[in-house]
């Protein structure tokens, strides 16, 4: 009786061990996903990075081999993130269950709660980006050796929040609420040389960096949790914000009006120079954004201001809606005494001497709403080529078409002529 008990004991070991080990082998590939397994998967694992894939897209075949590098990496985390990949051309009636509306969609599922991802696509990046959504709600430093590495593993993606001297209860409501938007932390022990680096000299103080950007607030309170979350929401965005694609959806929940400067081009010496006049404007009146944009950078959207024809630098005052104001006086700054000529417009927006003006593109969401009209595409598309197809038919012409190889080198070729981003889907 006992050897038979041994036996089975001996038995269910080993399955538990093959099972366990089953699964460590699956999560350390990227999972191929189909209607038959994915709620299942998504059920089975806390955090699952999923990839809305078509096989002919350019992007995601640029995507696929740095998926398979940051697969193993995040498995092995503490809290593991799971890779899977799913055909959505194949499989369109998952794709349009999941709101997938280009390629590649990429989503992180935590606990079963799809968030879009909008982050880098390199490995090393994407390991560094994803690891935020595993990482504690609150960290706690106890060495300036502690700091400086938390700081450097937190990367240059979200902003970053310590607390020097700041109980742990005080900052971590804010910290479980805020968790996808920055990193939080508490430093119990630090040295004179951290607070010299980071510019406070009293505690307790919560210093927030923004380390892509190379700037940083101080706020010394009052520690009570109302002020504390507005300095935490005003600094979710750096003081001088450069306007693009990615800061447009960050600005879209933010409720302050934008002071908006206009370049000619944002990489220029003396740019470089007003933005940096424009961060110390931005840490004085913090009820208000301050953004930049070049039109060597981004002219379709500087031009909605009225950038064509006007001498620039120039300054307005925008709430992400179909019409911004200009101030009166104001309509340009010149090259020297260019903080004087800020307070000057700053004063004259306040006063209401200013002049209301229509947009001449969309909105901030009208922007935003232009990244995913990919369905209108597809429907565009598909009746210009039934049209063709008709036509044909009517004139009774042999219709003509390349091979398989042919079409694939055309798509691959107009694809990789064009600039890749991040953000970037495919149809």
């Amino acid at each position: 009786m006992k050897t038979t008990r041994s036996s089975l004991i001996l038995i269910l070991s080993i399955i538990i061990s093959a099972t366990e080990s089953t699964r460590a082998d699956k999560i350390n590939t990227v999972l191929e996903l189909d209607e038959s397994n994915f709620d299942s998967t998504i059920a089975a694992y806390d955090y699952v990075f999923v990839d809305f894939y078509a096989p002919w897209c350019t992007h995601c075949k640029h995507l696929a081999p740095e998926l398979d590098v940051a697969a193993p990496i995040l498995a092995e985390l503490k809290k593991p993130i799971v890779i899977a990949k799913v055909n959505a051309d194949k499989y369109t009636r998952l794709a349009r269950k999941h709101e997938v509306d280009g390629y590649p969609t990429l989503k992180i599922y935590m606990h079963g709660v799809p968030t879009e991802y909008y982050g880098p696509r390199k490995a090393e990046l994407l390991v560094r980006f994803l690891r935020k959504f595993v990482a504690p709600d609150v960290v706690v430093l106890n060495s300036d050796s502690a700091i400086r590495e938390f700081v450097e593993e937190a990367g240059t993606h979200f902003p970053i929040f310590i607390g020097f001297g700041l109980n742990e209860t005080l900052i971590s409501n804010l910290a479980i609420k805020y968790k996808k938007k920055a990193w939080f932390s508490v430093a119990s022990d630090f040295s004179d040389d951290v607070m010299v680096q980071y510019d406070f000299d009293k505690i307790p103080t919560v210093v927030s960096i923004h380390p892509s950007y190379n700037d940083h607030s101080i706020f010394y309170g009052p520690f009570e949790e109302e002020f504390l979350e507005e300095f935490i929401k005003q600094n979710f965005l750096p003081l001088a914000v450069p306007i693009n694609y990615d800061t447009l959806k960050v600005l879209k929940d933010d409720q302050r009006k934008i002071v908006l400067t206009i370049l000619e081009d944002e990489s220029e010496e003396k740019s470089q120079k007003l933005i940096k006049t424009l961060k110390a404007a931005a840490s004085a009146n913090r009820n208000l954004v301050f953004g930049y944009v070049g039109v060597k950078q981004w002219a379709e959207f500087a031009e909605t201001f009225g950038a064509k024809g006007t001498k620039l630098p120039k300054m307005i005052v925008w709430d992400g809606g179909e019409e911004y104001l200009s101030v009166i006086g104001s309509e340009s700054i010149e090259e020297e005494d260019q903080g004087s000529q800020i307070s000057q417009f700053l004063a004259g927006y306040r006063e209401g001497k200013t002049e209301r003006n229509r947009i001449s593109g969309p909105s901030l969401l009208g922007y935003l709403h232009s990244l995913i009209g990919i369905r209108t595409v597809y429907i565009i598309v598909f009746l210009v080529a039934m049209l063709i197809l008709i036509r044909h038919i009517s004139k009774e012409e042999p219709l003509t078409v390349g091979t398989g190889d042919q079409v694939e080198h055309a798509t691959s070729s107009e694809a990789e002529s064009s600039e890749y981003r991040p953000g970037d889907k495919q149809d």
